[in-house]
């Protein structure tokens, strides 16, 4: 996750400072927040009795939280199972099954959970539920996708190591049935404001029992629950009802949700459009010029924390070295992302000018070394020379990418860019899913770059970087490493100034722009649509719809 899918000025700035303020919220040390709302603002409206039906993917895994960090599995997740907090539409931390997480020193927190909570089994949701489940996603043996969301807590090091030396971390106590507390290897300011993610839902004593089997039918404790055992059809769907069981801020105003896994964009939108289908949160490249007539109030353009790019491999002949990083320059340069922006999505991407998102508190399109992202023939032309005097360049560059996305205009007008301005062979590599591309990409299998991309987890800067830049993080699918961007990562989630914290992420960003990690591409608005017979539809911060606040009429 993340999850590795005309915009109004206003709106920007305003969900920017929402952003800050949650950023400031975990800077604070996240007590109690009693005088919060205990759900969505944007949860108005009768509840209905009737299921939502919504566009999604088939996941890469099973569904367990510490091995989804795809956006396809992260939807469902994220609707069968709640968390210490939540994040609501603008992005603002809630307490969701947390009473409390309290810190004096950023260091060392106490969580205290709401009592009485139950997973839909009806077993309970106690510390215990949590710190199982995290000991579990960190520990080597298990080899979840996200363990590295764990490597703040004291112990880390040990379960992580080849062989593990511990089963456990010792950072982490149960006190009692509803409190734990966490150990830090050092300062972590923002740690509270990741606690939303889904790597750090709990997990019921029966899901260990057999992993694999709970991933095809999972028990969660959020607002929704799998309608029935085998209720995820692979390739078609999954029907999810109300889970009865959950309590808190994000209880579900319709009568269940069935998330249906289309292998084509165009048509998911000519069903919504039809009136099959209820909400979509992504739009092919066919409807990107008609949408919002054709969609009227219903159409949604708005501005989400979601970063697109393609990844050159480190490990690629001819993109290793002084070479490789001369190669990346060029290609960089080649792209016209203005005009890609402008012909083929119509105005619903912006070009990227960092690594994170304009939404983002922190952000800046000034950091140095972000001229690479201009469209610069002369400049691609000449590095790609200076490359060539070290090593001459064969074959055809390549980007790989899932056709069930809508990923193939735009590669294809990247590529033809690279093609035109460098006078190489490059072209699209298409894969008939999105789980068959992450399959060669987890395997390392892939045999050129690939598209990737991000939707934060949490809303901070930290998290654009550290997943997938950091040496050995689990979305690192390039196998970048730089010890002083490691080093200046570290130094950041020490600080506890919010803006010094930002300026040294804003320096690593600095190492990323001389190596290129990733080739920035542009920043992805949430783009799509609902039907006439849903109210109350906002997609959040993230570019998801609330799937719970929805309403539909019979």
């Amino acid at each position: 996750m993340g999850r590795v899918g005309g915009p109004v000025l206003s709106r920007r700035d305003g969900l920017r400072s929402a952003l800050g303020a949650a950023a400031l919220l975990a800077l604070a040390a996240c007590g109690g927040n009693d005088d919060e709302p205990s759900g969505d603002e944007s949860t108005g409206g009768a509840s209905s009795t009737e299921p939502v039906t919504a566009w999604g993917g088939e996941p890469q895994n099973p569904l367990v939280p510490t091995n989804t960090n795809e956006t396809g599995g992260g939807k469902i997740l994220d609707a069968i199972f709640a968390g210490l907090v939540f994040y609501q539409a603008d992005g603002k931390p809630v307490n969701d099954l947390a009473e409390s997480i309290e810190t004096t020193d950023a260091q060392n927190y106490t969580i205290k959970i709401k009592a009485d909570q139950k997973f839909s089994d009806g077993s309970p949701v106690t510390a215990t539920s949590f710190v199982d489940a995290w000991n579990y996603g960190a520990l080597v043996t298990n080899a979840q996708l996200n363990s590295y969301f764990f490597e703040p807590i004291v112990g880390y090091a040990e379960v992580s190591a080849e062989p593990p030396t511990a089963q456990t971390m010792s950072g982490l106590k149960v006190v009692d049935d509803n409190t734990f507390t966490v150990a830090l290897t050092q300062p972590e300011s923002d740690f509270p404001l990741r606690l939303g993610y889904s790597s750090f839902y709990p997990l019921p004593a029966s899901a260990f029992t057999d992993i694999k089997a709970f991933g095809e039918n999972p028990v969660g404790n959020g607002p929704y629950k799998l309608a029935e055992t085998g209720a995820w059809k692979h390739n078609e769907r999954i029907d999810l009802v109300v889970n009865d069981a959950y309590a808190g801020g994000r209880k579900a105003k319709n009568g269940g949700l069935s998330i249906v896994f289309y292998a084509s964009l165009d048509t998911a939108y000519s069903d919504l459009t039809s009136g099959n289908l209820d909400t979509l949160d992504a739009l092919p490249d066919s409807a990107l010029a008609t949408f919002e007539s054709d969609l009227g109030d219903r159409a949604v353009n708005q501005p989400s924390a979601v970063f697109q790019s393609f990844t050159i491999p480190q490990g690629l002949e001819h993109f290793q070295g002084d070479e490789g990083k001369l190669r990346r320059q060029a290609i960089s340069y080649a792209i016209d992302r203005a005009s890609i922006c402008k012909a083929v999505f119509q105005g619903t991407r912006t070009p990227a000018k960092d690594f994170t998102s304009p939404v983002i508190a922190g952000y800046s399109e000034t950091i140095p070394g972000n001229e690479v992202l201009s469209f610069d023939a002369a400049k691609a032309k000449a590095l790609w020379a200076q490359a060539e005097a070290i090593s001459p360049y064969s074959g055809t560059f390549t980007i790989g990418y899932n056709s069930d996305g809508g990923h193939q205009t735009w590669v294809d007008a990247t590529t033809a860019s690279i093609r035109q301005t460098l006078g190489i062979q490059a072209e699209g590599a298409p894969y008939a899913t999105f789980a068959q591309l992450r399959s060669d990409v987890t395997d390392r299998t892939i045999k050129g770059a690939f598209r990737t991309g991000w939707q934060a987890d949490y809303p901070g800067l930290y998290n654009f970087l550290a997943p997938i830049y950091a040496t050995g993080a689990g979305s690192n699918d390039g196998d970048y490493t730089n010890p002083e961007f490691d080093g200046l990562l570290k130094q950041a989630a020490a600080e506890t100034d919010a803006d010094a914290s930002q300026k040294l992420l804003q320096q690593a960003q600095e190492l990323l722009f001389k190596d290129l990690p990733a080739i920035p591409l542009w920043y992805s608005n949430a783009t799509g649509g609902f039907g006439e017979s849903v109210s109350d539809v906002k997609f959040g911060w993230n570019s998801v719809p609330i799937y719970d606040a929805i309403t539909k009429q019979a």
